[in-house]
């Protein structure tokens, strides 16, 4: 007998199909916003358990946008395409099949091909006002953002296309290579700040006026000038990066949230290190804040539910570097003592926990290893790599639990540029 056995055994809740789902929804109640994240960025059953809780809350409790660790371009044409909108793919695995930037399997895939097939129909049913948004909360498109503005001012505001090219001239030394720019930055102390800032200021003043017009370029400035943080903090090393990439997703959701209305609520999809609050692992000690931190700070714990999601072992889609092909992996059984280890020993082979406010037993309570595994992945690492110490209890609300798992399905698209920069930490 393992020593949280007895408590695994009293939380575990068989999940089988989506009508086991109803003990999470009675949770979320009236909440705002609800993440649901994933130990990996490559694992099916993730992937088709958020499609099926989405569904959940899209269909009963009126949710009005998903919200995916993704770039605002690459997913506005999802968007485009699920919304019905005559300039949009009628397929969204169109739009999915077009993304290029590494690692394209996150979003490139079968899964999700699944998902906004399925939300595309639903929104057909709906008025246009009605219906439910796809949407990249990441601060990685600079180059793809500033070309997006470009292209909408000259058919739309022309008198702004002055600012966007002063920008976009200032970035165009670097052949598009975020880290060109960045080790710019740093051995001389100019920077494209200026010109972003004064780009994103008329763009927020025009959407102020404007919104239902202009909020897809704003959010790109936004994208632009998160970006130019984002990679002057990368070059710069340490963790300073990973809270300006968090905070930029933060406010993209709340402008989001503020778009779509009042009474508007939000479905996120990220990977656990975003989704599960910082305060309750390792990452506090480094200063490190996260999405799911950030929201319910902002919005009140009532009003926010976490739902992590991990694993015990199974194969995973993963590159062994930086820009590496992507490729099916093996992955470990969960190591000695660690969450996925106690869940092995006594849970059901799926299963949901949804945890009690009070009267919490050891096990939402106790710190353990929690498994964490990035876009690159070495399964070798696992004695000492791939974990995060938290207390799960505090970390999320809840925890969807896979014992065996298989890799996601990949659309086959060759990445168009491998010169992105890794993002801190191993691309989570």
């Amino acid at each position: 007998m393992g020593r949280y056995d007895d408590e695994v055994t009293g939380l575990a809740a068989p999940l089988t199909d989506p009508g086991d789902l109803d003990v999470l929804l009675d949770r979320v109640g009236a909440a705002r916003v609800v993440m649901l994240g994933e130990a990996t960025h490559g694992t099916h059953e993730f992937y088709t358990w958020r499609a099926a809780i989405t569904r959940r809350l899209v269909e009963e409790k009126g949710f009005s946008f998903v919200a995916v660790e993704g770039d605002w371009p690459d997913c506005d044409r999802v968007d485009r395409s699920v919304r019905c909108r005559s300039d949009a793919p009628a397929d969204p695995r169109a739009a999915l099949a077009a993304f290029e930037r590494w690692p394209t399997w996150m979003w490139a895939n079968e899964e999700v091909v699944d998902f906004t097939r399925w939300l595309r129909a639903h929104n057909a049913q709906l008025d246009a006002t009605a219906r439910v948004g796809f949407h990249g909360l990441d601060v990685y498109s600079l180059w793809e953002s500033l070309h997006e503005i470009l292209v909408y001012l000259r058919e739309h505001d022309p008198e702004q296309v002055p600012a966007a090219l002063a920008a976009y001239r200032c970035f165009q030394p670097y052949d598009e290579d975020p880290q060109q720019y960045a080790l710019a930055t740093r051995l001389v102390p100019n920077s494209c700040e200026n010109e972003v800032v004064d780009l994103l200021a008329a763009l927020r003043e025009r959407a102020a006026a404007d919104g239902a017009g202009r909020f897809g370029a704003w959010q790109n400035a936004e994208a632009v000038a998160g970006a130019e943080r984002y990679y002057r903090a990368m070059v710069r090393g340490g963790r300073e990066s990973w809270n300006v990439r968090d905070r930029h997703m933060d406010d993209t959701l709340d402008r989001l949230l503020t778009h779509y209305g009042p009474g508007a609520k939000a479905v996120v999809w990220a990977h656990n290190t975003h989704v599960g609050d910082a305060r309750a692992t390792d990452m506090v000690e480094a200063g490190e804040v996260n999405i799911g931190q950030l929201a319910r700070e902002r919005y009140g714990v009532d009003q926010v539910v976490l739902v992590g999601f991990t694993t015990h072992r199974g194969t995973v889609v993963a590159g062994d570097a930086w820009g590496a092909p992507m490729r099916v992996m093996a992955m470990p059984p969960g190591r000695r003592h660690s969450l996925e280890d106690a869940l092995h020993a006594a849970a059901p082979p799926e299963a949901l926990f949804v945890f009690p406010r009070d009267g919490r037993p050891d096990l939402l309570t106790d710190e353990l290893d929690h498994r964490a595994v990035g876009v690159v992945y070495h399964p070798e690492r696992e004695s000492w790599g791939n974990y995060v110490a938290t207390v799960l209890g505090d970390r999320y609300d809840a925890l969807c639990w896979v014992d065996e798992s298989q890799a996601v399905r990949p659309l086959h698209i060759r990445p168009a540029n491998l010169a992105e920069p890794e993002s801190y930490p191993s691309g989570v």
